[in-house]
């Protein structure tokens, strides 16, 4: 079975640099890190190869710099690794996202299982895994809390879905995105850095979609748009009160009648 898994490099904290003029996030302004759904995308497709046998290949879509997460997953177990990288793809919403993602997918041919994260903690839409499937003409299973059975012609998973849960069967190829907590991520392997510290991170660029339209891709290709974005402003510095506890019960009421919260 071919597995591919969508991952993505989201800020590591708050302190990030917004474009005045598009007010997307300059995401080479901060430092990054892998998506913490994505791992638990990754684990539970490489526990689907040892059950099943095939390969694991992880796709993002973003700078070149994102070869350093690619590596990452080469060290957890994954077998190949594409970045889609090109200006095109840049100020992408979710629709364009998934759609450049579903090319990239296209491309990389005879997928038959896409597992996703449930979502990405820096757009929190949950929407890019469904809307890639949706683009595919697949089906696909959101909110996935355990894989309960696979074989080379199906998977059977069940999701939590609020109020409710219910066991899915779905036949290839098809799409699930999973949620936190389904499994246990991996840890990188020593071993395995040093086998594949010379496999090749292979880039897409736009060039590699077969739709060649521009105006799917990107800025252009996005029907919605940030009006603002803003870093949440700075809190309050701690404040330490001098005293024995009833000259500190004073000071603190002061600065609570202050600040009018009684």
């Amino acid at each position: 079975m071919k597995i591919l898994v969508c991952m993505k490099q989201v800020p590591a904290g708050t302190k990030v640099d917004i474009d005045p003029e598009t007010g997307a996030m300059k995401r080479l302004s901060g430092e990054t890190r892998t998506n913490p759904y994505d791992l638990f995308a990754l684990e539970a497709a490489l526990q689907l190869r040892e059950k099943v046998g095939g390969s694991v290949t992880v796709l993002t879509m973003g700078p070149p710099q994102a070869e350093e997460m690619m590596r990452d997953a080469y060290t957890m177990g994954a077998d190949d690794a594409i970045i889609l990288s090109d200006r095109k793809f840049a100020g992408a919403d979710v629709l364009a996202t998934s759609y450049a993602l579903s090319q990239g997918i296209t491309a990389i041919r005879d997928i038959d299982l896409i597992i996703c994260g449930k979502q990405t903690t820096d757009g929190d839409t949950a929407q890019v895994g469904p809307a890639i499937a949706e683009h595919l003409g697949i089906p696909h299973a959101a909110w996935v809390s355990e894989i309960v059975d696979a074989d080379s012609e199906s998977i059977q998973v069940k999701q939590d879905l609020v109020s409710v849960s219910q066991t899915s069967k779905i036949p290839y190829p098809c799409l699930i995105t999973v949620d936190k907590d389904m499994c246990v991520p991996r840890l990188p392997s020593y071993l395995l850095q040093k086998q594949s510290k010379d496999r090749p991170v292979k880039i897409m660029t736009f060039e590699d979609m077969a739709d060649q339209n521009l105006s799917k891709y990107g800025l252009v290709g996005s029907p919605t748009a940030v009006e603002k974005m803003f870093a949440p402003p700075e809190v309050e510095k701690q404040v330490y009160f001098d005293g024995d506890a009833k000259e500190k019960t004073k000071q603190l009421f002061d600065v609570l009648v202050n600040k009018k919260v009684i």
